[in-house]
Parts: structure tokens; sequence; C-alpha cells
């Protein structure tokens, strides 16, 4: 595989002007539901862009599509094996729920995933996939496409929102239902959910912005109960992490989720199994073949397997790591928040993984050394945009920046 990355070619744009930057601003929040663009007296964007060489993106879009091929099979191996499942990380009445092979799995409304790369000395690394409810949607599209007006000769990798509203409104007929599931109180999840029912509601589908504790199962069929409407829906758009969902109330029966519903959901709770950032440690008991995912993932160990006390080049992150809120680098985490987190892995270490850390390279900015993450989104097994973020560290957590990336022509 040739992981010849082009590094020397990677380049940013100027800066562009303060007015300029404002009105883009103001855009995405007035008409594309960004409404996180800045975190008390810090900008969340970028304001300049990451130019990308063609053969980049050629290169990363091949890559994304090959694991996102070599997932589905392991998946669809997984769901028959549950001692497998009881590996990754899951709570119990998951692994129970999943396991149960005499209900059929629940089909997908469609399927979107997003795999992190790092540049490294050594060619691309990814440092996860993020296959359970991936975001980032406006910024990949809107905002890459506001900037790429801004420098004639670039123009995006792709438009990942309209691809997978696309891919749901392909099995839905006109005037279907939809509901948008996200988290009461997450503001940058409704945002999402917001703007991916706007795109819908332009193709003509009748969309729902709800929450979970909202739908219900009658003989298979999910059901909205609200004020505003019920009845039945055609499918159901899921911004609410699965590992979450085993949190509602009785009555609303989160299993179908994952087995048992006949309405498409987009992801299906399956797809939890390979978000669990366990899926590599049972790789050697899958016949499906990962060589992408091998080539690509650092070595990732349970944590009982190497010293990761002692020997600084591992990092500790949990099965659901979501934004890398419990990533523990050394020397580049937060000392106490280490130190914290340390006893909780010590004593449920089925619930971790040591990962063996990888050196991004570090890039130059005209706000100084960041460094690089490129989310790249499929949509039912192909290629569909680019999420750019960076940062001052080494780490991609929630305060990173995000960046338009655009593609040169």
């Amino acid at each position: 595989m040739d992981l010849n990355c082009y590094f020397e070619q990677w380049q940013c744009s100027p800066q562009i002007d303060k007015n300029t930057f404002a009105q883009i601003r103001r855009y995405l929040a007035l008409n594309c539901y960004k409404w996180d663009a800045q975190v008390g007296d810090v900008s969340a964007l970028a304001t300049f862009a990451l130019m990308l060489p063609q053969q980049i993106w050629t290169q990363l879009a091949a890559l994304a599509e090959q694991l996102t091929t070599e997932a589905n099979a392991a998946e669809l191996e997984l769901v028959q094996n549950p001692e497998l499942i009881k590996e990754l990380g899951l709570p119990r009445q998951i692994i129970q729920v999943i396991s149960n092979k005499s209900v059929n799995l629940t089909p997908a409304a469609a399927r979107v995933v997003r795999f992190d790369f790092h540049p490294t000395a050594n060619g691309w690394q990814i440092s996860e996939a993020n296959y359970d409810v991936p975001g980032g949607y406006t910024e990949a599209a809107n905002f890459s496409k506001l900037m790429a007006q801004q420098f004639p000769g670039t123009t995006l990798a792709g438009d990942p929102a309209s691809q997978l509203v696309d891919a749901l409104t392909q099995k839905m007929q006109p005037g279907g239902h939809i509901a948008l599931l996200s988290a009461t109180g997450y503001m940058e999840d409704q945002q999402i959910t917001a703007y991916l029912a706007e795109l819908l509601y332009q193709r003509g589908c009748i969309t729902h912005l709800a929450n979970p504790h909202q739908i219900h199962w009658q003989n298979g069929v999910a059901h909205l109960k609200t004020e505003w409407y019920r009845g039945s829906l055609d499918a159901v758009m899921r911004f609410y992490q699965g590992e979450w969902l085993i949190q509602l109330t009785r009555n609303c029966d989160w299993s179908y989720f994952f087995r048992g519903s006949q309405t498409p959901i987009c992801n299906p709770g399956s797809a939890l199994l390979i978000e669990s950032k366990r899926f590599p440690l049972v790789w050697k008991r899958l016949t499906s073949s990962l060589n992408t995912w091998k080539a690509l993932l650092p070595e990732t160990r349970d944590p009982r397997q190497v010293n990761w006390l002692k020997d600084r080049s591992w990092l500790l992150k949990s099965a659901f790591c979501n934004t890398g809120d419990t990533v523990m680098m050394p020397g580049v985490s937060d000392r106490s928040k280490y130190k914290s987190t340390v006893c909780h892995i010590l004593l449920h270490p089925h619930q971790w993984i040591a990962q063996r850390c990888f050196q991004t390279l570090p890039l130059t900015t005209p706000i100084g050394i960041m460094y690089p993450c490129i989310g790249v989104y499929t949509v039912n097994g192909k290629a569909a945009g680019i999420y750019g973020r960076i940062a001052p560290k080494p780490l991609i957590d929630f305060a990173a920046i995000d960046v338009a990336v655009l593609i040169q022509k």
C-alpha cells in the first residue's frame, strides 16, 4: 500500500480579512445552523484554509472506502459471535440484545462513517473511526464552500450532508416522515439534526426534531409520540450515542435500535461494534480481511497487556471515547486529569484500551504551529468529503479549531 502522503505539498492559505470572515460566520449561524462558531473569547473557526493537492484527496478517499468495506464485513461477522462481542466494552444490556441472533438486525436507512486521518513521518495513520454518530457536516460542506469562494482554483472534497440525505431519501416516498434524534440540552448535537432536517425538508420529507424518549415501537415499526405528531415513521436518523440508549425509560424499548425494528435507522445500533476502540482486540479471531485497518491504526492492546504506567509510548482511551474526552496522552493531557483517570483504568481495564502513540507532523499556519486531523466521510461506502480540525497540541479534542479543507484543482 502506497502511503506516500505528499506532505511537502501541503500549504495553508493566507488569512482572510476580518470583515469577510465575520460575514462567513454570520451566514453559517443564520443559514447553516452553525451556532458554536465561538467558544468564550476564542473563535472555533480558522480564518484560513488548509490546501490539499488532488492526489492526497484521491488517496484518502480510496483508503476510507477500503476501511469501510473491511469494517462492514467485520461487523457482519461480529454480530454472529457473542463471545467476541463481550470483548468490546459494551454495556451488559446491549451485549444481551445484540447477541440475540433469533431477532433480525435493524436495517440501515443509510450508513455514514468518518475516519480521522493524521499525517506522520511513516505515512497516514488513523486515530479512530467515528462509526456510530459522526458529526461535522456543516463545517465540512458550508464552511469549506464559503472559504473556497475566497480562493480561486480550489474546490471541496465533497458535501457529506447532501450525500447523506440523498441516501436517506432514496428509500423513502415523497412526503415520508423521518425523525432526527439528539439529546436534549446538547446544542452541538441539535444544530446537526436541525441542519440535516432542513436538507431533508428541501427534498420533500416531513421532518421531526425529537429525542429518543419520544420514539415507541408497534409491531416493530417506529412511532413518534409528541404534541405535534403522533404516528408512524418511515425512517429514523440517530444523532444520539449508541451507548447512551440504555438510559432511556422502559416505555421506549431501545433494543429496536439494534434488532427487531422494521423501520430503517441511520446508523443502526450494530455500528457500535466497530465504534468500540476495543475492536482491534478481536481482529485475530475474525476471518474478515482487515489489512487496511492493520496498516493505518496504531498498535492497540488491552491495558492489562502492557506496562502503560511506566512506558510513555502508550496513550489510553475508553472504549467509547467521544471528541477525545477520555484520551490520556502522557506529556500532553492535563496532569491532574491523567492522575484521576488512572484509578478508573486499573479498576475497569475491560472498558479501556492502550494505543501506541504516533507523532503527527506539525503544520506551519498563519497562527503558528498546529497539528492537523483530516476526517474523511464515507456514505454507503463511498467517500463523501472532509472535516478538518487543527490544534496547538497533537491531541484533537473538543477544543480543536475547525478548518476548511480545500482541494487544489
